[in-house]
C-alpha cells in the first residue's frame, strides 16, 4: 500500500489494528469500536487474531472501514493502537508510511521503536486509569475503554453511538454505564487537549447498511440448523468450530422447547471424541432425526471411516467443517481453506462427498438449512466448508430470511401405505434411474421395509454378498447418484451474463471478498477478467464451460497445494496449463493486494514469454 498523504482527507477508508494481551478484557472494548462504526451506517469488517493458549500471548484485532463495501482484509495499517510491549517491534513495522502509532506512554517508548516516517500518539493509558479508578480489575478494563474514547475523538466517531452501545450492553446493570462513560470521556478529553483532531482519515455517518446485520458465520450455521429442523447435535469441542454447537444450543433453547411441558425438543451430546460424535449423528439420521456435528480439520481426519460408512450405507449426514491451518495441530487459531481434498474424498476406497462453500453469514444460514435437504434427498454426507475467518469473525451481511411456508425435502422415504403397495422392498434398488434408492425409517411398518444397514458389500435388497457383479453395480449406481447431485447442489455464481474476456477467475468461500475487490482494481487498471464463484461440489457444466472458454483461469484459494485446482483437474479433466494457482497459506485471510500481485506477475511473465518468442 502507498503512504498516507499528509494533507489529503480520507473518509471511511482505513484500517485500525489493536495490539493487546490475550485475557485482559480488550475484546469487548475493541468490539465496541467496531459496532459504533457499524451503527454509523458504514461498512466495517473486523478480524480477531488470537493465540491458541488461554492467556498471556499477544493478540490483535484488525478493523477495516470501507465505504465501498470491500470486506476483505487489507494490507497495511493506518492506525496502530499498541498496548502490548511484547509486540511493539512488529506493530511499529506494520504501520504504513504516514500512518499513526498510538501507544501507552505511561512508560517511555524505547528509541528502537521510533520511525521517522510515521506519527506517534502517546497517551498515558495506565496512568490515567490508575488515577481515575481504584479497583485493580477495573483499572485494567477501563484502560481499554480510554483508548476507545481517544479513537472517538481522533476519528470523529459519534460519541452518542458508543453511549447507545453501552446502554444496550449493560441493560439491567446500569451502574456500570457511568464508569464506562467516564473512561471514554477521559480518552476524548486527552485528545482534545494534546493532539490535532480529527485525523486526516476519519468516519462520516452514512446510510449504507440499511437493515444489514453483523454476525459470525458459526452462529449463522447454528441458527440455520435450527430452522432446518435439526433436533440432535453430537460434537466434540475443537477450535474454531465449538461455537457452532454453542449457538445451536442457545437458539434451540429459545425455539425448541415444548410450551406445555417445558421439555426440550432437542438433544445435544458432547461425545468423548470426534469419532463418537459422527457415529451418533449417523445413528440419529438413520433413525429419522435431522442431526449434525461441527468440527475442524483434525476432526474430519478422525471421522473419515464413519463418513465412508455413511456414503456406502447411504445415510444422510450433515457435517460443518470450520477449517483452520494444518496439518496436525497446525495453527489452531488461524484460517485456511485446506481441507478441500480431505473432505471431498474422505474415507478409504472410492468415495465422493457433497461440499458446500458459503462466503457470508447469510449463506452459512441458508446453506446449512439446504445441507439437511440435500443430505436426505441424496442419502449421503453433505459437508459445509466454512473457515475460521468466516466462522469466528463478525461480518456485515443482509438480514437472514426464512420462508415459513418452506417444506423440508426429506427425499425418498417410504411410509407404511407405500410399503403396502410394494411386493418386495429393495433398499439399494434404483427404481427411478437417478441412482437414489428408496429408504424406510425404523418402525414405519410392522412387517415390511426392514433391512440390514451395513458397511459391507450387499446386493440391491441389502443382502450381504461378496459377489463382484453386485458390488460393481452398487458402485456404478453411487456414481449415477453423484451425477444427479450435480443438478441439485447450489449452482456457481457467474459475474457476467456471457464469458467475453480471455482470462477468468475462480474462487470460493472467504476468498470471495478480496477476489471481488481485486477484480474491481484490475478493471480500473484496464485489465478485464471474467469470474465464477463456486458454491458447491460436485461441479456442473457451467464450471466446465467457464474453464473451456478462457485461455487462463486463475484459481484463488487459501492453501499451499492448490487443492481446489487439483479437484478441478481430477473431476473435470481440466487442462493444467490453463489453471493458474493464486495461493495464500500464512494463516491470515487473503488480501486483494496479494491476489493482484500474483495475477499481474503471471500476466507479465506470459507477455514477456510471447515477446521473447
Amino acid at each position: 500500500m502507498s503512504a498516507i498523504e499528509k494533507n489529503k482527507v480520507i473518509v471511511n477508508d482505513f484500517v485500525v489494528r489493536f495490539a493487546n494481551v490475550n485475557g485482559t478484557g480488550s475484546a469487548s472494548a475493541n468490539y465496541l469500536f467496531t459496532k459504533a462504526i457499524f451503527r454509523m451506517g458504514v461498512f466495517v469488517t473486523p478480524k480477531n487474531i488470537f493465540p491458541s493458549n488461554i492467556q498471556g500471548l499477544p493478540t490483535w484485532y484488525e478493523v477495516r472501514v470501507n465505504e465501498k463495501g470491500y470486506l476483505g482484509r487489507r494490507e497495511g495499517i493506518d492506525l496502530m493502537v499498541a498496548v502490548n510491549p511484547q509486540s511493539f517491534a512488529k506493530d511499529v513495522a506494520s504501520v504504513r508510511p504516514g500512518g499513526y502509532f498510538m501507544y501507552d506512554s505511561s512508560k517511555k517508548l524505547h528509541p528502537e521503536y521510533i520511525r521517522p516516517d510515521i506519527n506517534y500518539l502517546p497517551i498515558p493509558l495506565m496512568q490515567m486509569s490508575n488515577d481515575a479508578f481504584t479497583d485493580p480489575r477495573q483499572r485494567q478494563l477501563f484502560k481499554n475503554i480510554i483508548y476507545v474514547g481517544a479513537l472517538t475523538a481522533l476519528l470523529d466517531i459519534e460519541f452518542s453511538a458508543i453511549e447507545g452501545l453501552l446502554a444496550d450492553q449493560f441493560k439491567g446493570k446500569e451502574k456500570l454505564i457511568a464508569p464506562n462513560i467516564k473512561a471514554l470521556q477521559l480518552g476524548v478529553d486527552f485528545v482534545h487537549k494534546n493532539f490535532s483532531y480529527p485525523l486526516n482519515f476519519r468516519v462520516e455517518k452514512r446510510d449504507l447498511l440499511k437493515d444489514w446485520i453483523m454476525m459470525e458465520g458459526n452462529a449463522a450455521c447454528g441458527l440455520g440448523a435450527v430452522y432446518a429442523g435439526a433436533t440432535v447435535a453430537a460434537w466434540y469441542p475443537i477450535t474454531p468450530s465449538t461455537s457452532v454447537v454453542e449457538a445451536f444450543s442457545e437458539y434451540a433453547a429459545e425455539m425448541r422447547v415444548d410450551e406445555k411441558t417445558g421439555k426440550n425438543n432437542f438433544a445435544i451430546v458432547q461425545a468423548e471424541d470426534e469419532l463418537a460424535a459422527i457415529g451418533m449423528v449417523i445413528g440419529a439420521n438413520w433413525n429419522g432425526a435431522r442431526s449434525f456435528t461441527a468440527t475442524s480439520g483434525p476432526g474430519v481426519s478422525l471421522m473419515n471411516e464413519f463418513l465412508g460408512l455413511a456414503y456406502f450405507a447411504e445415510i444422510p449426514t450433515v457435517l460443518i467443517d470450520v477449517q483452520r491451518t494444518g496439518p496436525s495441530t497446525g495453527m489452531p487459531t488461524r484460517t485456511q481453506q485446506s481441507d478441500i481434498m480431505e473432505a471431498a474424498y474422505a474415507s478409504h476406497g472410492d468415495t465422493k462427498h457433497v461440499l458446500l462453500f458459503p462466503s457470508t453469514p447469510k449463506e452459512c444460514f441458508e446453506m446449512t438449512a439446504e445441507a439437511f435437504d440435500l443430505a436426505e434427498q441424496l442419502q449421503t454426507p453433505v459437508i459445509m466448508m466454512t473457515d475460521l475467518d468466516l466462522g469466528m469473525n463478525d461480518h456485515v451481511c443482509p438480514p437472514l430470511v426464512w420462508d415459513d411456508k418452506r417444506e423440508y425435502k426429506r427425499g425418498k422415504v417410504l411410509d407404511a401405505e407405500a410399503l403396502e403397495k410394494i411386493a418386495k422392498f429393495g433398499r439399494y434398488l434404483d427404481v427411478d434411474g437417478d441412482g437414489i434408492p428408496y429408504r424406510t425409517l425404523p418402525g414405519t411398518h410392522p412387517t415390511k421395509g426392514s433391512y440390514f444397514t451395513r458397511g459391507t458389500s450387499r446386493d440391491e435388497y441389502a443382502v450381504y454378498t461378496e459377489d463382484s457383479g453386485a458390488y460393481q453395480r452398487n458402485m456404478d449406481r453411487l456414481i449415477k447418484k453423484w451425477h444427479t447431485a450435480q443438478n441439485i447442489v447450489p449452482a456457481p455464481h457467474l459475474y457476467q451474463d456471457k464469458n467475453k474476456h480471455k482470462n477468468g477467475l475462480i474462487f470460493f468461500g472467504t476468498s470471495t471478498y478480496s477476489s471481488e475487490e481485486a477484480m474491481d482494481i484490475l478493471k480500473e487498471e484496464g485489465i478485464f477478467v471474467d469470474a465464477l464463484r463456486l458454491k458447491s461440489f460436485p461441479f456442473n457444466k457451467t464450471v466446465v464451460d467457464f474453464i473451456d472458454q478462457h485461455e487462463k483461469v486463475f484459481v484463488i484459494e487459501q492453501n499451499r497445494d492448490g487443492q481446489l485446482k487439483s479437484l478441478l483437474m481430477i473431476e473435470l479433466q481440466a487442462n493444467p496449463q490453463k489453471l493458474i494457482s493464486v495461493l495464500n497459506y500464512d494463516g491470515m485471510p487473503i488480501t486483494a493486494d496479494n491476489i493482484l500481485n500474483q495475477i499481474k506477475k503471471s500476466l507479465s511473465l506470459s507477455t514477456s514469454t510471447v515477446k521473447a518468442n
